[in-house]
């Protein structure tokens, strides 16, 4: 079974931008669908975003659109998450995701069967 790391989360001011990363090992990358999800506390897990397996096709929460970007590089077994113009209510923790093949259910966290351990991103005024 694949193995999620995400790293490059931590502290910022509004407006601000960050680059998560989510390295696997255990599988090859190429071969999974891909999303982040994010959870504050006390909160539900929100659907951000999703890659398909080539990356020719991308998916967003209504609430990043414009803002943040999914990436992936199969080459370094990699999924990124590019987040510009951050606020407050941007404060989680947020998790990568990863489904074999193509998920049907890419906008919910049941459609994923592999998670990392998710990293803490915290907006401030």
């Amino acid at each position: 079974q694949v193995q999620l790391v995400e790293s490059g989360g931590g502290l910022v001011q509004a407006g601000g931008s960050l680059r998560l990363s989510c390295a696997a090992s255990g599988g090859t990358l190429s071969y999974y669908f891909l999303g982040w999800f994010r959870q504050a506390p006390g909160k539900d897990r929100d659907f951000v975003a999703a890659i398909s397996l080539s990356g020719g096709e991308t998916y967003y929460a209504d609430f990043v659109k414009g803002r943040f970007t999914i990436s992936r590089d199969n080459a370094k077994n990699t999924v990124y998450l590019q987040m510009n113009s951050l606020k407050p209510e941007d404060t989680a923790v947020y998790y990568c995701a990863a489904q074999y093949g193509a998920s049907a259910n890419w906008y919910r966290g049941s459609g994923y069967r592999y998670w990392g351990q998710g990293t803490q991103v915290t907006v401030s005024l």
